[in-house]
């Protein structure tokens, strides 16, 4: 698995038409029909505001009730998913393997005033403290996973660590997309302080997708530094999601068309799975 390094750095200048917020809102209403989770601040729900300030919830409901009402945003790059989803009212842990990416977010996280918690971690070797009530990865995190067995493994220690009855929510880009949109294609953007060239290549057998990035930074002296990065995705069909999910022991409960917000077809990019904490 690779971790963005120098990318990090200009990460979020080239994804600021990304709809971050549109994701938020529909990951915040996907939490509500099939999750536990609550907000826990403002916007929080009646019900919610009634437990919280009753005087006869016992200690050890409250420290389910904060378990349950955790969400952990995994791979949560620059943080600024999980900042958006904060301000919703969840409490928030986010977890990434690169530390370059985490120290933008933590950053965000003192500009805010936010108390999300950063970890980093290789989500194959995730390690928390507590029960999660909803974990969520998005932005095809998981196809950095570039083997069955580590998607699985990956989808059990979420498993575990999901509270009972809690929602694991992610995304995944499609064999179609990478073989039929974006493989063997090259992508170039020129901005102003910073440049890139994004080389895609396609490699059928193992439905793997290697990108080569190539940024040029300006620098205070007005000369642009280059720096390159290799990184790897793996392209994964539903059906293989499915498998996996099973056999981590969680239960599928749904997929959704990211674009659409329909059911998925085999022109799908990009697909939203909700599996479900079922009993250990």
């Amino acid at each position: 698995m690779e971790a963005y390094t120098d990318f990090a750095s200009v990460y979020d200048t080239f994804m600021d038409e990304t709809p971050y917020e549109e994701w938020a809102e529909f990951l915040h209403n996907l939490i509500k029909e099939y999750g536990k989770s609550e907000p826990v601040r403002s916007g929080e729900t009646e019900a919610t505001a009634e437990t919280n300030d009753a005087s006869t919830v016992s200690d050890k409901e409250e420290i389910l009730d904060s378990e349950k009402n955790l969400v952990l945003d995994l791979g949560c790059g620059t943080g600024t998913l999980t900042e958006l989803l904060y301000r919703k009212g969840y409490d928030m842990i986010g977890v990434d393997f690169s530390q370059e990416m985490l120290n933008i977010a933590m950053n965000k996280k003192e500009k805010s005033g936010s108390d999300i918690l950063y970890l980093c971690q290789d989500m194959r070797e995730l390690d928390l403290y507590s029960t999660i009530g909803t974990v969520i990865s998005a932005c095809d995190s998981v196809n950095y996973l570039l083997e069955d067995e580590e998607v699985i493994e990956t989808f059990r220690l979420i498993n575990n660590y999901l509270y009972p009855g809690g929602v694991f929510i992610f995304d995944f880009n499609t064999v179609y997309k990478y073989e039929q949109v974006i493989g063997d294609t090259t992508i170039a953007e020129n901005r102003e302080e910073c440049s890139f060239i994004w080389d895609n290549f396609y490699h059928e057998e193992e439905c793997i997708n290697e990108y080569d990035l190539t940024i040029f930074v300006k620098e205070e002296n007005e000369l642009f530094r280059k720096f390159t990065e290799a990184h790897y995705q793996r392209g994964y069909t539903l059906d293989e999601m499915k498998m996996f999910i099973k056999k981590a022991g969680l239960q599928f409960v749904k997929a959704i068309d990211a674009d659409t917000h329909k059911a998925p077809t085999e022109a799908s990019e990009r697909i939203y799975v909700i599996a479900r904490e079922q009993g250990k």
